[in-house]
């Protein structure tokens, strides 16, 4: 018997046939051995301990991988950068600065290439990663979202692609890392290492590994910012649909441990002082702190909410902007380029490229400014040293063009890697022209928004942060000088304007607070934080949804918001369902099962029985079948129209013309009367299902009233579970009885985990399509179901809240009308349903 636990995913009716379902259900073979087995104390504990150090090996795989995407980066881009530099230094006073661009587009075009090729291998490595994540936590399953050969092709190609100078970050690609590792290391296998497997039959399921993938995802953003608990509240924020409190602590110890591991490398690789735990994360904003020189400076008055306010419904709007832009430039890209040869995608990411870097060398050389240094950068430098930044944020100061004792402010935000771009913004004593500023905020915000869902590995929140940490900056600027608030600290602003272009794009607010919070480790920035995230989500969602929301619906994914308008309980349970249901019988034949699954594309069948008895009183209408009356004549002709296709579809046996057999000839097997039914069925010799065969179905010869016949519901059985049947010839002949079918484990069920068996690769000729297949061990005779007059708003919360994957509609006698799945309960669905409950009124 199944034991129910099933989960959300959509297998019924996809928008797009791409996406599969996860299976979150377990067979077992003995409902009391399970129950005995769960009463084994010591055995889970030692599955619990088991879990803790899986969740522990994530976050140190996740951070390792964090180090090694940050060590080449870093190699790559100084390397860049040296030789550039040397170059413009050079012919600056020889006049030979196309040499010095040809360079340059050399570095990055190469750069951008590799990326573009490892995109090739694997064509859901490119772009961030968080909406294929944000998908399969929420319960739909993306193809080869977590395959070890995208995590190698992601980590690749982010640091080539931020090493090639495109606006991007590695921080969103961390997340989809972490993931992968999440989802891989526990099932100690991958198809991309057949050859290498360990016999480790533990956490073969969907539902376990949707867990570790949380643990992943957030260890990614725990390793990327340095943020466990940020990293925490995201996997619960912006993934998972189903939560539990024990999953709660074991995210937040696989982030600690991603946190911990990249601290403890990267503090010892830099610094030499191995344990000293300086750099938390690959994103650091550095101390933010007044100089004891200025009496007047505060990090931040009560005054100043109200221009955190302002900044942040600014954002809102630029957010919107930003993802109003980059939705037609995907719609663009879904018409015109992907439909074209995989060339096509290659040339338009060397072409960002080329506009980029071209962008970038002529803007520092034309438009940028030079600006005196400040006489007290040195007091800053030793102070962000001490705080274990990376890099110094004077000496990144770039003189390009200027004379001595000056610096290029344009081609000091532009020729340094991002993450020191925004720590100039944040720490820079000296000053950024105002002109510099907007146009490297316009420069940026265009370039990135072309540059996002390029066929390249690409995050976007750092080029989100440095180009909001421009606006925050410039809007300082304006206030010093303008108005005269000498009071303010610009660090401030630069950090407000970056959370409020972030939460404008992204619209996310607990954990963007709380990632932003530990990244400044200055907890007196929480209120601000929070105010401006709140203000810059509330305006941008007047206008669009979030950056990776509006991705995710282009893919036409059926995302489960976290809950239903109101006016959505105008509708029933009887109004969102599927009336056309593909069912099978407890004892089915080969042929019957083969026609099934070979023209269907439902990953779940409702297990039924024909209620024959009640058929004349249905008919007259006094049994009430269903509470909607319209969805009578289209279930009998679907009913109809399905036998037909079952029994003249399976063109590889010679007759699959189902053979008819009267009532009379089939006798049930009753237990007597006199015997103890408990007892019954702790022998095993209780039956509660009818022994029906399939050549009970209807026929062409019966008649409308023979063929709707109301079904009893018993139970819901898996495709995956039914083609592993008839791959390990688990049937029995008609000579026999069902006790003579061989049983299989829970572990022989989960061997193929996780890709079953197709049954277009079934060779038939090894079937003999007279046998039959008793499911009844092997499918959930408990799921959870509703009644046709439920409201829409309580279908929904159970759904969702308890993690289902199919929703059968039951009525109050038993029978089966219809079947709820997730496509059933997206936003899109609903709304078009509730226009058609308005017509009918």
């Amino acid at each position: 018997t199944i034991l129910g636990e099933t989960h959300e995913e959509e297998d019924e009716i996809l928008p797009r046939k791409d996406y599969e379902s996860l299976d979150y259900d377990r067979c077992i073979n003995d409902p009391y051995l399970e129950v005995l087995e769960s009463m084994d104390n010591k055995k889970a504990q030692r599955h619990e301990a088991v879990k803790w150090v899986l969740v522990f090996a994530i976050g140190v795989c996740t951070g390792l991988v964090g180090l090694f995407v940050d060590f080449f980066v870093r190699l790559f881009t100084q390397l860049k950068f040296q030789v550039v530099q040397s170059s413009v230094e050079e012919c600056s006073e020889k006049g030979c600065l196309a040499l010095s661009l040809l360079e340059l587009l050399g570095f990055n075009l190469t750069f951008v290439f590799l990326a573009s090729l490892l995109v090739l291998i694997q064509p859901v490595a490119a772009g961030s990663g968080i909406p294929e994540i944000k998908c399969y936590l929420n319960g739909v399953k993306v193809p080869g979202v977590v395959r070890l050969r995208t995590v190698v092709c992601k980590a690749m190609g982010v640091l080539f692609s931020v090493a090639g100078g495109l606006f991007v970050g590695k921080e969103g690609p961390m997340i989809h890392s972490g993931a992968v590792v999440g989802a891989g290391l526990p099932q100690f296998q991958s198809i991309s290492l057949r050859k290498i497997q360990f016999n480790f039959p533990y956490f073969r399921s969907d539902r376990d590994k949707r867990d570790f993938v949380s643990a992943g995802a957030a260890a990614g953003v725990a390793a990327a910012f340095g943020a466990p608990i940020g990293g925490t509240l995201f996997s619960l924020e912006e993934g998972s649909s189903f939560w539990n409190q024990g999953l709660t602590w074991k995210v937040l110890f696989c982030s600690m441990a991603a946190t911990f591991t990249l601290n403890f490398f990267r503090s010892g690789i830099q610094f030499g002082s191995w344990g000293s735990f300086q750099l938390p994360g690959l994103l650091n904003f550095g101390e933010f702190k007044c100089s004891e020189s200025d009496k007047k400076c505060h990090l931040w008055t009560a005054v100043d909410l109200g221009f955190f306010i302002l900044m942040g419904i600014v954002g809102g709007l630029l957010g919107a902007t930003f993802n109003c832009l980059n939705k037609r430039l995907a719609k663009y890209r879904m018409r015109n380029v992907h439909p074209k040869p995989k060339l096509v995608r290659v040339l338009e990411s060397l072409l960002v490229s080329l506009t980029t870097t071209v962008v970038v060398f002529v803007a520092s050389m034309v438009l940028g400014e030079c600006r005196q240094m400040s006489s007290s950068s040195h007091t800053g430098n030793d102070t962000l040293s001490l705080q274990g930044m990376s890099e110094d944020v004077n000496s990144s100061i770039k003189t390009f063009f200027c004379p001595n004792e000056t610096y290029n402010d344009m081609a000091t935000l532009f020729f340094n890697p991002q993450e020191s771009a925004i720590l100039q913004l944040f720490h820079q004593d000296g000053t950024f022209s105002p002109v510099t500023l907007s146009l490297f905020f316009l420069l940026y915000f265009l370039l990135s928004c072309w540059t996002y869902g390029i066929s390249v590995p690409s995050g976007l929140f750092v080029p989100s942060l440095l180009c909001g940490a421009a606006f925050g900056r410039l809007v300082a600027n304006l206030l010093k000088s303008y108005i005269g608030l000498d009071h303010i600290y610009s660090g401030t602003f630069a950090l407000i304007g970056a959370a409020a272009f972030l939460g404008g794009v992204v619209r996310m607010t607990i954990s963007l607070t709380v990632i932003l919070i530990e990244s400044t480790n200055e907890i007196t920035y929480g209120l601000p934080i929070m105010i401006t995230l709140m203000v810059a989500k509330w305006t941008g969602d007047f206008f669009n949804k979030g950056i990776y929301d509006i991705h995710v619906n282009l893919r036409g994914v059926p995302l489960l918001e976290w809950e239903t308008e109101v006016e959505m309980d105008k509708l029933r349970a009887s109004d969102i369902m599927e009336p056309n249901l593909t069912y099978v019988y407890p004892h089915t034949r080969i042929q019957s099962l083969v026609s099934i699954l070979r023209t269907t594309v439902h990953h779940a069948f409702p297990v039924v029985t024909e209620n024959r008895g009640n058929e004349r009183e249905f008919m007259k209408g006094n049994q009430l079948i269903s509470n909607n009356i319209k969805f009578k004549k289209s279930s009998i002709l679907t009913r109809a129209g399905e036998q037909r296709k079952r029994s003249q579809s399976m063109k590889s046996y010679p007759s699959s013309e189902l053979r008819n057999m009267c009532d009379e000839h089939i006798a049930t097997e009753e237990p007597p009367e006199k015997e103890d039914l408990l007892q019954q069925m702790l022998e095993r010799r209780y039956t509660p299902y009818p022994n029906l065969y399939p050549d009970q179905s209807p026929s062409e010869e019966w008649t409308m009233e023979e063929r709707f016949r109301p079904l009893t519901f018993h139970g819901l059985i898996l495709r995956s579970q039914l083609v592993t049947l008839l791959v390990r010839g688990v049937c029995y002949s008609e000579s026999q009885s069902s006790a003579s079918q061989p049983r299989l484990s829970y572990a022989e069920m989960s061997e193929d985990y996780p890709r079953y068996p197709d049954i277009h690769d079934l060779d038939l000729t090894l079937l003999n399509p007279r046998m039959i297949v008793d499911v009844t061990p092997y499918m959930n005779p408990s799921p959870f179901a509703v009644s046709p007059n439920t409201h829409v708003s309580q279908v929904f919360n159970l759904f969702r809240t308890m993690g289902l994957r199919h929703l059968p509609v039951v009525n109050a006698v038993g029978e089966i009308v219809g079947i709820i799945t997730r496509h059933n309960l997206t936003h899109e669905f609903l709304q078009a349903r509730l226009r058609q409950h308005y017509q009918t009124i």
